[in-house]
């Protein structure tokens, strides 16, 4: 079984990237050493679980929301926000066809 904690460096460094926020706010969010977290990202140190899992929650609660491997792949997204999916379902119920507003 897989440690669900577990992220790539990769995703935690597009995580920061989507959630648009600095390693020393996360470093301070996750109560990780800035330095460590650095290593991490470019891959010359793998953090204790405890640190890596405390990077994700902070992820996590800065809005990014990780896609385990599902055969394509790992990834990240951010979460939408209420406001978001509102908006997201009042383009999908407008109706019409694909290329009726598209621009020439």
């Amino acid at each position: 079984m897989k440690d669900s904690s577990i992220i790539t460096p990769g995703q935690c460094r597009a995580a920061r990237a989507l959630a648009e926020v600095e390693i020393g706010t996360l470093a301070l969010k996750a109560s990780v050493a800035a330095a460590d977290i650095v290593e991490y990202e470019k891959m010359r140190r793998q953090p204790d679980p405890d640190n890596l899992a405390a990077i994700r929650r902070a992820l996590e609660d800065l809005g990014a929301v990780f896609i385990p491997e599902d055969g394509m792949g790992v990834g990240v997204r951010l979460k939408f926000s209420r406001r978001g999916a509102r908006r997201i379902g009042t383009w999908e119920s407008e109706g019409g066809s694909v290329a009726e507003d598209d621009v020439p």
